[in-house]
């Protein structure tokens, strides 16, 4: 897997002050996409347990609430190995800390029949506290949405859903 780049301390894409990983990859291509360069899944630098550790690393202080996933895609195939043990590291070493990931698939993709949907898949969303998904949509655009690029999009609390077995958004 490659990344584009490692955010430090990100406050626009989830709750508090959080690392961000952007992944590389993406086969959406959604017009206006404000990060086209990591449609190629060659973009960037090389994903390394170096790469793990400096995000892990950047997590430990007190001031940094979680780690967010973006790209690029984080649920292409090809990605999903790499972050799945990226969250379950983060799990198991920082507990405290929360994850958000952001999804051009929709939930019931990730979940249903698609190319998103691998052997990865259902432990790599275990580790997730927050999903945002769905396609980004140029028609939809609303700059005063919070996390989100456009109305079609949902902020998802995973565990509720999961337990649940029902879609239940965030309360923000």
């Amino acid at each position: 897997m490659n990344y584009g780049e490692i955010k430090k301390t990100d406050i626009a894409n989830g709750t508090g002050v959080r690392v961000s990983l952007f992944v590389s990859g993406c086969r959406h291509h959604c017009r206006n996409c404000f990060n086209q360069d990591t449609w190629d899944f060659n973009y960037g630098s090389e994903y390394t347990y170096v790469t793990e550790n400096e995000i892990i690393k950047a997590l430990e202080p007190k001031y940094i609430k979680g780690l967010t996933l973006l790209g690029g895609e984080p649920f292409e195939a090809e990605n999903q190995e790499d972050l799945m043990n990226l969250c379950k590291k983060v799990h198991n070493m920082l507990p405290e800390k929360d994850i958000w990931c952001y999804s051009g698939f929709t939930f019931e993709e990730i979940t249903g029949k698609s190319r998103a949907n691998c052997q990865f898949t259902k432990e790599f969303l275990s580790y997730l506290d927050v999903l945002v998904d769905g396609r980004f949509v140029e028609e939809e655009k609303d700059i005063t949405l919070k996390f989100k690029g456009s109305r079609n999009q949902r902020i998802i609390d995973v565990k509720k859903t999961l337990s649940q077995n029902k879609i239940v958004l965030l309360d923000l």
